[in-house]
């Protein structure tokens, strides 16, 4: 580590999520009552932004907002979480990003999103968070907002030798066009049969591993997680848990696996770590509140070694 903590940068979205809760998701011009209907503050960005922090890291995000009420809300969700908002523009036209998450009764989700502001963050917007991102001990990536400002961020990360991790969501925003320095990428199973064309996560993350300096990580959802670097391919199963909603889950993964790789842990360790992050986040309704903190995280992962 870089200071006496681990220290994260986070480039990437704010999204308000208008979360609907049905029995199943409704077909072609069928209209449907919700069972139940919460708001929640989310987008990648801001969910490991917060889960990175409610781990123990100190945090800084750079993105932007719309001048609207969500922005405000935003804007008081990160005071509130004591991260470094020095970066988060107010974009004076684009609004604050929308996304409709649709939860069945099984926990699984399907999301529409308009992503608005959040396709307004520019190079120059990175390149003003240069002291941040020199300071992270891991920057952390995604591709919900313009492919342009990851890639930049992700140079700036090299020049710093500030590790980069990748999560590459939506992979139709341009893998092939980022170009970029990752030391780690960690998509899920469906992003990496996306991005390699492989049919298993065992072959996907074969091609994936070459893409970076030091080891890709697959999120499996209910079957657990992979890791592969240069000595070894590991699989971590999945903890069981009563799913409520897995929204966020992937998000809590992730800065799960940030910080503790941030922390100096091993990739293997990094991602038991993450497993248990990604598990409680399923156990809670709306991504940034399901977001764990330490204490619980480290509870839990003492208990499932006990049983």
């Amino acid at each position: 580590m870089k200071s006496g903590r681990p220290r994260v940068c986070v480039a990437g979205s704010f999204v308000v999520d208008l979360v609907f809760r049905v029995k199943r998701r409704p077909g072609p011009g069928e209209t449907m009552l919700a069972d139940g209907f919460g708001m929640f503050l989310g987008g990648k960005g801001l969910n490991q932004a917060v889960g990175a922090r409610r781990l123990g890291a100190d945090v800084a995000i750079v993105g932007r907002v719309g001048s609207d009420p969500f922005g405000d809300m935003f804007l008081a969700k990160l005071a509130q979480e004591g991260i470094d908002s020095s970066h988060v523009t107010r974009d004076p036209e684009a609004g604050t990003a929308i996304a409709t998450p649709v939860v069945d009764e099984k926990g699984q989700n399907s999301i529409i999103a308009a992503p608005r502001a959040n396709m307004c963050v520019t190079p120059d917007d990175i390149v003003a968070a240069e002291e941040q991102i020199a300071a992270a001990d891991i920057l952390m990536l995604q591709f919900e907002i313009p492919v342009t400002a990851s890639r930049r961020a992700a140079e700036m990360g090299r020049k710093h030798e500030t590790l980069v991790l990748l999560d590459p969501a939506p992979v139709e925003h341009g893998f092939e066009r980022f170009s970029a320095p990752i030391d780690y990428i960690v998509p899920n199973e469906i992003e990496a049969h996306m991005l390699t064309g492989r049919m298993t996560p065992e072959e996907a993350a074969a091609v994936l591993l070459p893409e970076t300096r030091r080891g890709a990580v697959i999120s499996l959802g209910e079957q657990g997680a992979l890791s592969v670097d240069r000595a070894a391919l590991s699989r971590f199963p999945a903890h069981k848990v009563n799913v409520v909603d897995t929204t966020g889950a992937g998000d809590a993964f992730r800065a799960g696996l940030a910080v503790r790789i941030a922390e100096g842990a091993s990739l293997q360790d990094s991602v038991r770590f993450a497993n248990a992050c990604g598990a409680l986040a399923c156990t809670i309704m709306g991504a940034e509140p399901s977001m764990p903190r330490r204490k619980v995280v480290e509870e839990f992962a003492r208990g499932r070694e006990r049983s």
